[in-house]
């Protein structure tokens, strides 16, 4: 008896080797069809932001634009970075690098591996080199939005023809922007370790050791805070019953110290700022003296002042409450000189 011939083996069916390509092909295609969109969105946004705020008076300006950071990032490198606000102030650098991953478009890492310069209304251009020079911006919906900016190993240079600059370096600056709840927001700025220029009132009063600052504040009616400029976003944030409170801040220089420990600020209709420190002063004669040496405050003024320290002096320190009224700042009864100007109000 013979055995029927055994069915030919059927030819393996290739689809399910190939399905699993395919679909990578799919997904990398949309994916680059969704960074080329990013992209562009990227583009037209700052372009957008850029021609906004060029109608409130701020100019904004770069020679060449590169965005890459595909697949993953989306990378803005901007060159010969130059702006410029109503008031005078400016910000110049050779090139500013802006990181944001594709899955978190509002988180941006931002450097300056150049450095940057500072333009000052009055004083001119300061350039800033560093180790470290690098900001974040997030929640730009938020009012604030969160702003953090962090500078180490900084050195500060006046540019030619520009008027000296307080500091020479510093070994870390920082400076941090934060939303809170009921309409809040919080500032806070530290200087490390800074060096004074050899001439100056910092110099003076540190007598050739650091200067270290603080200061931590959080500012109520943030929705306010809005306008086409500076001045009119102060003007109406004060109109609103905008207040500062401050929390902690303080300026040591060598054996010199003012440090404040309670304290609610505002903005009056002439421009200059309003309200009531609690201070602690240590050394306050010696850096009266030196405040009245470099023109600062009035020679009979500075007296007055140091006596009304001394006389309140426990130690080395003394209490004393720094009062801004009526546009003058007054040192317990002595008035000082003008209240500082937080806008121009023409």
């Amino acid at each position: 008896m013979s055995v029927p011939d055994p069915s030919p083996a059927r030819k393996p069916r290739r689809l399910g080797l190939w399905l699993p390509f395919a679909a990578l092909a799919l997904l990398i295609a949309v994916w680059s069809g969704a960074w080329v969109w990013g992209r562009g969105q990227a583009a037209s946004r700052m372009d957008a932001a850029v021609a906004a705020l060029d109608q409130a008076g701020y100019r904004i300006t770069w020679r060449d634009r590169r965005i890459g950071g595909y697949p993953f990032r989306m990378d803005v490198t901007l060159t010969d970075v130059s702006a410029r606000e109503p008031s005078g102030w400016g910000l110049e650098a050779p090139r500013i690098e802006g990181e944001a991953y594709m899955h978190a478009l509002t988180h941006w890492m931002i450097a300056a591996p150049a450095g940057l310069t500072f333009v000052r209304p009055v004083g001119g251009p300061v350039a800033v080199k560093g180790e470290v020079i690098h900001a974040s911006l997030t929640h730009l919906t938020a009012r604030p939005p969160s702003f953090s900016f962090e500078g180490t190993r900084l050195s500060f240079t006046p540019q030619p023809g520009a008027q000296p600059f307080a500091l020479s370096s510093a070994d870390r600056v920082e400076f941090h922007l934060r939303a809170g709840p009921d309409d809040e927001g919080g500032v806070f700025a530290r200087l490390d370790n800074g060096k004074a220029r050899l001439s100056g009132l910092f110099a003076r009063v540190a007598g050739g050791k650091p200067i270290s600052m603080v200061w931590n504040s959080t500012l109520s009616k943030m929705s306010a805070f809005q306008g086409r400029d500076w001045p009119d976003a102060v003007r109406r944030w004060a109109d609103a019953g905008g207040r500062m409170t401050v929390r902690e801040a303080g300026i040591t220089a060598g054996d010199a110290v003012l440090g404040v420990r309670s304290g609610s600020l505002g903005v009056g209709g002439d421009g200059r700022l309003s309200g009531a420190l609690d201070v602690t002063l240590r050394q306050a004669p010696r850096a009266l003296s030196a405040m009245s040496s470099e023109g600062v405050i009035e020679q009979g003024p500075a007296q007055s002042a140091a006596a009304v320290v001394q006389a309140r002096q426990s130690g080395d320190t003394a209490q004393a409450t720094l009062n801004f009224q009526a546009g003058r700042t007054t040192l317990g009864p002595v008035a000082l000189g003008a209240a500082p100007k937080v806008y121009d109000p023409r």
